[in-house]
């Protein structure tokens, strides 16, 4: 599995760094964004979704659980489990059906939904580091690998 760690000092940085990421990015793909509340989940999130092409506000789907954006090369699901008290609610949503060949799907608190999710091709993890946070980004797949590689390129 591979692994990177980067120092992000600023919000900017993080929505930089997301933008990094969107460039490699190719459906079908799913990442798990983990870390503390406030560690700039949702922020990363903006970031990618931005980058892909969207031209509005993102903001977290703490209580929709599910936010879709819809762009011209690609279906993104920006899901927000936090609030999920039982893992069986995805199936009454059809979790499923979001996860295809044309879908990017980005999920914030995974372990939320455990045993009803794909495995990650790529997981974020974001930990606060003194005044800033450190992004720990793992490859799950080849195509997770991929992004990894074409980032530090």
């Amino acid at each position: 599995m591979t692994d990177v760690k980067i120092f992000l000092e600023t919000d900017e940085q993080t929505i930089a760094i997301g933008q990094q990421l969107a460039k490699h990015i190719h459906p079908p793909l799913t990442l798990y964004l983990t870390g503390e509340l406030g560690a700039g989940k949702t922020t990363l999130s903006r970031g990618i979704i931005q980058a892909l092409g969207h031209q509005g506000a993102v903001k977290s789907p703490t209580y929709t659980l599910v936010e879709p954006y819809e762009l011209e090369n690609v279906e993104i699901y920006h899901f927000d489990l936090y609030r999920l008290s039982d893992p069986e609610e995805l199936e009454f949503m059809g979790i499923r059906d979001y996860f295809s060949d044309k879908s990017l799907c980005i999920v914030e608190w995974p372990d939320r939904g455990f045993g009803l999710l794909p495995e990650a091709d790529l997981h974020l993890h974001l930990v606060y580091a003194g005044t800033g946070r450190e992004l720990s980004i793992q490859a799950g797949s080849a195509a997770g690998r991929a992004v990894i590689e074409n980032l530090s390129e």
